[in-house]
């Protein structure tokens, strides 16, 4: 029996041992910016699993609410961290052919979780909306009266104000503070993290929160005057069965 090896099998070995890792940077700089890069791919995609996985019901809305928020905030770091001023992130998903229609309109478009309106059974949590509501308002006027202008700075107070706007019960469909926070949010999220607004854009977007603020102000008055309205009719019931 031959002990010769088989045809290409000395030349296949003689090969193996002559094959170098490639690598894919020259200095510990290059390899963070890879690291950074494939974080932010990460993101993006994981961002269109949970749209299309909520789209079939497949999670909950608490579970959604929460990740999507996840997600959102790390992405403004990601984005940050990965692009700089090198590229947006339309071009960049465009680079690595990144088929994710859900995940750019909530990332890059809307930059808040699907809004879903409050229901009645969680009327118990009201009280502790309004208060974080009124909190995030006045915490982002107090930063664009300190003349804060950073995207990646404004955007998750904004964010984090939209989220709490969505909570408040029983709001109508084109309640206004929605709608101005809802079109602030829009605007930043087409702008890179490392962008400023101007200083127009800054003292526009300070009153329009103040309108809204009052506007929100308004909100509650008629909610208090209407839970009024109902304890009087209550009480003038309970006497009048007497």
């Amino acid at each position: 029996m031959s002990k010769n090896p088989p045809p290409g099998t000395t030349q296949r070995f003689e090969s193996d041992r002559t094959q170098h890792k490639i690598e894919l940077f020259d200095s510990t700089r290059e390899r963070q910016t890879y690291d950074n890069l494939g974080d932010l791919f990460s993101i993006i995609m994981a961002t269109e699993c949970l749209e299309r996985a909520y789209a079939r019901n497949a999670v909950t809305r608490e579970e959604y609410t929460s990740e999507c928020n996840k997600l959102i905030s790390q992405f403004r770091v990601a984005e940050k961290s990965a692009l700089g001023n090198s590229m947006s992130t339309e071009t960049f998903m465009q680079v690595y052919q990144m088929d994710c229609p859900r995940a750019e309109e909530r990332l890059l478009r809307i930059g808040v979780p699907e809004q879903m309106l409050s229901s009645h059974a969680a009327s118990d949590k009201t009280a502790i909306t309004v208060a974080e509501t009124a909190e995030h308002f006045i915490t982002t006027m107090d930063a664009l009266k300190l003349e804060t202008t950073a995207v990646d700075e404004l955007q998750p107070l904004l964010s984090d104000l939209m989220n709490a706007l969505a909570r408040l019960p029983e709001t109508p469909n084109n309640f206004e503070p929605n709608r101005i926070v809802q079109q602030w949010l829009q605007k930043l999220n087409l702008m890179r993290a490392v962008d400023e607004i101007e200083e127009a854009d800054s003292r526009q977007l300070y009153m329009d929160l103040d309108s809204a603020y009052q506007e929100f102000k308004r909100y509650l008055a008629d909610k208090n005057k209407q839970s009024a309205k109902m304890n009087f009719c209550s009480h003038v019931g309970f006497f009048g069965m007497k």
